[in-house]
């Protein structure tokens, strides 16, 4: 078993904090980013790539808050609208950032009127390695942290209590992580998954399985609790997006056949 006691602090520089969540996010961007154009954009995507990912960004951080907002505190932020600004002080949804990616890569590929799903492929195959480093910091600021177990492997987070509990933080940051990028990574090579739109469904649909099941495994938010069916928020947000996800599959599926 393992104590966490980690300082979510990483650096600081003259009196100014710098936190392992806010590097997740500088690394998981910069890396995914020199993964997109090493390996996976088409040459006549690259020139217009670099511009795209300034649309990624703005979607991923708007559409993190106001999703956490929306989804998971509406009556704190409601009563308290300032607050919504203040990031730093942590509250950003997975599912919410995905709506604002979606949201701003078709304005962008609308402006260059293109298929928007050329660009959310590339970014389905590279988020993963965004949502690793983001799970890594969720566990080192003791946050998102699993129930109470006797498993060899379970956590002590010193800053919470002094039971054991589940490290979901790393199981996400497995399943979600690394196992999704190399599962997407290996569809990505077979001719039947490059069709537009279908690495992108496919995402949506595998994450959405990890998550609901690792969800077991974590305490729920505390102002939350269980919802309908006894279900999370995150399982509730991630049964709509694998129901999405399906959606577009068969569509993309039916749309090859009649063609």
């Amino acid at each position: 078993m393992f104590i966490n006691n980690f300082d979510p602090v990483a650096l600081v520089i003259f009196s100014f904090e710098i936190r392992w969540y806010s590097l997740s996010y500088i690394v998981g961007i910069v890396l995914g980013w020199y993964l997109a154009k090493s390996f996976f954009i088409d040459n006549n995507l690259k020139d217009k790539f670099d511009d795209y990912i300034t649309f990624v960004i703005i979607g991923l951080i708007l559409g993190g808050r106001l999703g956490y907002v929306v989804f998971y505190n509406f009556e704190y932020y409601l009563e308290n609208p300032v607050d919504i600004i203040k990031i730093w002080q942590g509250g950003m949804s997975f599912h919410g950032g995905v709506i604002g990616i979606v949201a701003a890569s078709l304005i962008f590929s609308k402006k260059k009127n293109e298929n928007a799903f050329q660009y959310l492929d590339i970014i389905a195959l590279v988020s993963p390695i965004g949502i690793f480093f983001g799970r890594i910091a969720n566990f080192i600021n003791s946050e998102l942290y699993g129930h109470e177990t006797s498993v060899p492997w379970g956590v002590k987070f010193i800053q919470i209590d002094d039971l054991y509990r589940h490290p979901s933080q790393i199981y996400e940051a497995f399943l979600e992580g690394l196992i999704l990028f190399l599962l997407l990574t290996f569809l990505w090579n077979k001719k039947r998954f490059k069709t537009p739109g279908k690495i992108s469904s496919l995402f949506l649909i595998f994450y959405s399985i990890f998550r609901f099941i690792i969800e077991f495994f974590r305490v729920p938010d505390e102002h939350l609790g269980y919802l309908i069916l006894n279900l999370t928020m995150g399982q509730l947000l991630s049964f709509i997006f694998f129901v999405i996800g399906l959606s577009i599959y068969y569509l993309i599926n039916d749309a090859e056949k009649k063609s």
